[in-house]
Parts: C-alpha cells; sequence; structure tokens
C-alpha cells in the first residue's frame, strides 16, 4: 500500500530492510518487492513501482506469506506461482481500503492520480483531453 493511492503520493519507502533472522544466517541481499519508490543510492535486489498497486486491488494485494514469486530477468517477467483458481478466491475475498480522504486536494488526488507506469499523472492533464491552451499573443 505504498504506490501513488496507497502511500499515499508514491513515497519513497522501497528500502525494505532484510529481516534480522536472515542476516543472522548469513544473507546479505534478498529479493524486494514493492509498490513504492526507492533512493538511487540504496542497495540490493528490488522490483519497485509495481502496478496497478496495492492499494487498488494490485498483484501485491494478493500475494500472501508462503507464496512463491518466480523473477525472470532475462525474460523481463515476474510472476506469481500461485493457482489461478486460487488468485479467483483471493480477489473475490479482498476488499478495497476506506477512503482516506473525503474533500480537497487528497480527494482529488486519489480520483485523478494515475498508477506508476502510466506516470502518476493526473488523468485531466493528459493530452487525450485535447490541445493546450499554448502561448498567448503578444500585442
Amino acid at each position: 500500500n505504498a504506490g501513488p493511492q496507497g502511500g499515499p503520493g508514491f513515497p519513497e519507502w522501497g528500502m525494505l530492510p532484510l529481516p534480522t533472522a536472515l542476516v543472522k544466517q548469513g544473507y546479505r541481499d534478498m529479493l524486494r518487492i514493492s509498490d513504492a519508490r526507492m533512493s538511487g543510492t540504496s542497495y540490493g535486489a528490488c522490483v519497485l513501482h509495481v502496478a496497478p498497486e496495492s492499494f487498488v486491488g494490485g498483484p501485491l494485494a494478493l500475494l500472501q506469506t508462503g507464496d512463491i514469486v518466480r523473477l525472470d530477468l532475462a525474460n523481463r517477467s515476474l510472476d506469481m506461482l500461485v493457482d489461478e483458481a486460487e488468485l479467483e478466491r483471493r480477489r473475490a475475498a479482498w476488499t478495497p481500503p476506506e477512503p482516506r480522504f473525503q474533500r480537497g486536494y487528497g480527494w482529488m488526488f486519489q480520483r485523478h492520480v494515475s498508477q506508476a507506469d502510466q506516470g502518476c499523472d493526473f488523468d485531466y492533464l493528459m493530452s487525450a483531453h485535447g490541445e493546450t491552451a499554448g502561448e498567448p499573443d503578444i500585442f
């Protein structure tokens, strides 16, 4: 729940530390998957900006402890190895979080911001709505 709507505002929460129990066992890295952003100065194997984000019912919302996730860098794929029938059951059981904002900028933001893969822009600023007004004539 750290994407554009879940944060809200697409916070830089992607720097997920290694669990202490794994560090004590000698692990120095593990794959971390998040719908958040992360500083470019952070470390380790990370998949970020997962979209659609979990707050709106994206794939991370359906992931559960014990699920196997396969990352294939060569083929640029990331797959949850969960049976489709089980995923359908989870989708049917999923309920969206309560809206955080009833009015104001937060209300507007959550209704109009796009997902990470679309640039986290407001839908009403997209060029599909028509030409910009352009520069004014100078007399």
